[in-house]
């Protein structure tokens, strides 16, 4: 399989970020990983023997990117302004740096599909929800798509944009992104059973103002057995990700 490391300086962040690249062509996947992890993690717990077949096909070609959770969502240091002003930086990294130059990598012309799961399916669903224009399809497994949980509560106008659920029930029925977000894919899984009760939770949340608005993603809830873990998320890419290379072969 063919596969490189990079590392470049980001203006938005004023710091250098890494990335991985897996693959020589096909959908532009965006890979962000868990909670306070690496981009090394696609390939370290072995998600990257799941994707094997088709990143070799040339279906796909997966980038593997940074995250700054440690700053951001999950930090215990930071004031919370600073924290959600932070994760804003981020954003503006992978949006209008990350991406373009993953464009002019990859070559294909197609809008990038993003991938997460845990604290990585939320920045996923964010950043599909906040940028229809530049993805895809949203892939996110066992998330909780509320940013106010990782702020105790605490709210602002940065937070609200940044959090699917508040962000998407205070949307105007009318609003142009809904269509957008239709022509795209979105799935979304949970399980529901152990470490799987509060992403359960969050995923039903974001189900029911998706079916309010007339979003027409998909949800699917496996079963009691299925827990929170790189295990179940291998099986649900086995079972999912073949229905989204299929969409995009038709549509996008």
């Amino acid at each position: 399989m063919n596969s490189w490391y990079e590392t470049n300086y980001s203006l938005a962040l004023c710091r250098s970020m890494d990335c991985k690249v897996f693959g020589h062509g096909g959908i532009p996947v965006l890979f962000i990983p868990c909670q306070e992890g690496r981009f090394y993690d696609f390939e370290n717990f072995r998600m990257v023997d799941t994707w094997a077949p088709f990143i070799e096909a040339g279906k796909v070609q997966v980038f593997c990117v940074d995250v700054l959770d440690g700053e951001t969502l999950t930090s215990k240091d930071w004031d919370k302004e600073k924290r959600i002003a932070r994760y804003e930086q981020w954003v503006r990294h992978i949006v209008d740096e990350f991406v373009p130059w993953m464009k002019a990598v990859n070559g294909s012309g197609k809008k990038p599909m993003l991938f997460g799961c845990s604290l990585g399916a939320l920045h996923a669903a964010n950043l599909y929800f906040r940028f229809p224009d530049v993805f895809g399809s949203v892939f996110a497994l066992s998330g909780i798509y509320s940013m106010e949980y990782n702020f105790d509560g605490y709210s602002s106008d940065l937070i609200y944009q940044n959090s699917p659920v508040s962000s998407l029930g205070g949307m105007a029925g009318e609003h142009p992104y809904i269509k957008k977000y239709n022509e795209g894919k979105m799935i979304f899984v949970v399980g529901q059973g152990d470490w799987e009760w509060e992403t359960k939770a969050g995923t039903a949340d974001l189900d029911a103002v998706c079916k309010q608005k007339g979003i027409r993603a998909e949800f699917h809830y496996w079963g009691y057995d299925v827990k929170h873990d790189w295990d179940w998320w291998f099986r649900q890419v086995e079972t999912y990700l073949p229905a989204l290379i299929d969409f995009y072969e038709v549509n996008l």
